[in-house]
């Protein structure tokens, strides 16, 4: 037999072995180890003996937003709440008065001074309108000149807009009151889109990453468009769409079909459509909100905070009501849940529907699946669920966490060991662009769990390397119902697979490893010193 391409001396993890080759032919792996060797083709590949592994799959992250971000203010090394607003006035400096500046990533758990204010945004850019979105994502702190423009008298349910001492605004819309920017924001054009799927897909490549899915699409507080589906096909179309995308679109447009049709999209369409570079996943939903926020729905008061046990993003009634109605349509369901009541009740919720509709391997999602009591691990494998948390999270927000938290509540959160013990498979995500995305950093983290300030952080919930590559493949291609197609090197499957410098299935090699080469569907789509990404 001929084929394509053979990539050779190298050390190829599988997923569940090695081999010394691998053969690609149409996209598609064909031949391992001395087979593989043994074929003719017309192109071979010397890998100098570097490490293969099955791509990186991100199975929570927010792609257009990250692109989007490379263009804002990036505030996540300031420590002072002041180096905040110089960062504005730098940026105001060189940008047209009376304009938008938009800045992302602070975190007030880091910053001596607390959440920026309106007050102090108009001190530094008072010509201009400004934004500054948390690092969460789940809330955000505008000036004076935009929250004029704001209907604060009509804040939406599962939000909130923060008050001073004296009952003013401080500029600081948490949850669902970031709606209230819509009618200033939204939607984002969709060449604006393409061109941030472009350049996140570029920096994706270099970091090993071949597939993702994408949080949230259409509406709701990630969403960036009514027509954000389009932006993703215009980026296939035009060859910028360079890693496999699944979609999940937001609760806020789905709805009653007619006819007896269920519940979804028009024309019927629901998780499964589409083919292997671009598909639609689950239905995304909000529950509650953020751990270092202190907007996640807890059932006791956050430390140090007495009488806030944060809230959902809508009654509990309602969520249980969506969940049942996208369950019975037949729509896989990705839920965000992070504080532990939230995670009760959607876990209630996913077992009522299941009772009422039963389905096998529905593998209906908790996203973030932040804060969970021995009891409700139990639950999550019993029903089949597949729990989402994101292991760079105990580094980069670990000690915010643990503040929010206390060290009674630390060992159950974001667990990794617990649920992999308890029979869950396990994805590996990022939740990108709240915290660095790369995958080897969050495979070390999931491994070692320190926090930046060198805590260890929930010991008892460390993996070893090769658990944490296995998340990172195929646990990811599993939460997408893709593991038939990528997630390990075997025959027949998608050749996409990162070429590294060091075996991370060794703890040693996590702090060597880097990414050499990237290859999707068998082709050379990034090599370091020539296909660098874009800054």
């Amino acid at each position: 037999m001929k084929v394509d391409t053979i990539y050779e001396n190298a050390r190829v993890f599988t997923g569940s072995g090695w081999a010394s080759a691998l053969a690609v032919l149409h996209g598609r792996v064909v031949a391992l180890g001395e087979d593989a060797e043994a074929l003719s083709t017309p192109r071979r590949v010397d890998l100098g003996g570097a490490v293969v592994v099955p791509g990186f799959h991100d199975a929570h992250n927010h792609m257009a937003w990250f692109g989007m971000s490379l263009d804002e203010v990036a505030l996540g090394e300031c420590k002072h709440v002041d180096e905040v607003y110089a960062a504005i006035a730098e940026r105001a400096a060189r940008t047209p008065p009376g304009s938008w500046i938009v800045a992302n990533g602070y975190d007030q758990n880091r910053l001596v001074g607390g959440h920026p204010t309106r007050h102090g945004l108009d001190r530094a850019a008072p010509d201009h309108l400004v934004r500054v979105k948390h690092t969460s994502g789940h809330m955000v702190v505008v000036s004076s000149n935009v929250l004029a423009q704001l209907d604060v008298a009509h804040v939406p349910v599962g939000g909130d807009v923060v008050l001073d001492d004296e009952g003013s605004p401080t500029g600081l819309l948490r949850e669902q009151a970031q709606l209230l920017l819509r009618p200033l924001t939204y939607p984002t054009p969709t060449d604006a889109l393409v061109r941030a799927i472009d350049r996140a897909g570029e920096r994706y490549l270099a970091e090993g990453i071949t597939s993702v899915q994408e949080a949230g699409v259409g509406g709701g507080l990630v969403g960036e468009s009514p027509a954000e589906v389009l932006a993703y096909q215009q980026a296939r179309e035009r060859g910028v769409l360079r890693v496999r995308t699944t979609l999940m679109v937001s609760s806020a447009v789905l709805h009653d079909l007619p006819e007896g049709a269920g519940f979804g999209l028009d024309l019927g369409l629901r998780t499964g459509l589409g083919d292997e570079w671009l598909r639609i996943g689950p239905m995304k939903l909000f529950a509650d909100g953020s751990l270092i926020g202190r907007t996640a729905a807890m059932h006791d008061d956050f430390a140090n905070d007495p009488g806030n046990r944060g809230y959902f993003q809508q009654p509990e009634e309602e969520l249980a009501a969506t969940i049942l109605k996208a369950h019975a349509a037949g729509w896989q369901i990705a839920t965000h849940a992070i504080g532990d009541r939230a995670v009760s009740t959607i876990v209630d919720a996913y077992e009522a529907a299941l009772t009422a509709h039963p389905r096998d391997d529905h593998r209906h999602r908790i996203e973030h699946c932040g804060v969970v009591p021995p009891a409700q691990v139990a639950r999550i494998a019993a029903l089949g669920l597949v729990p989402v948390p994101q292991g760079r999270f105990v580094n980069e927000i670990g000690d915010g966490m643990a503040a929010a938290l206390g060290p009674e509540r630390e060992a159950w959160c974001y667990r990794l060991r617990s649920f992999l013990d308890a029979g869950c498979v396990l994805p590996g995500s990022s939740d990108r662009p709240v915290v660095n995305g790369a995958p080897l950093l969050g495979l070390a983290d999931m491994v070692r769990r320190r926090t930046s300030g060198g805590a260890l952080f929930g010991a008892a919930e460390r993996i070893t390397p090769e658990e944490a590559l296995r998340a990172y493949t195929y646990g990811s291609a599993y939460a997408a119902f893709r593991e038939r197609e990528v997630g390990t090197l075997e025959i027949g499957k998608l050749a996409d697979f990162a070429v590294l410098s060091a075996d991370i299935t060794d703890e040693a090699g996590l702090d060597d490893a880097s990414v050499l080469a990237t290859v999707v569907g068998g082709k050379l789509v990034y090599e370091r010193g020539t296909h660098d990404a874009r800054p």
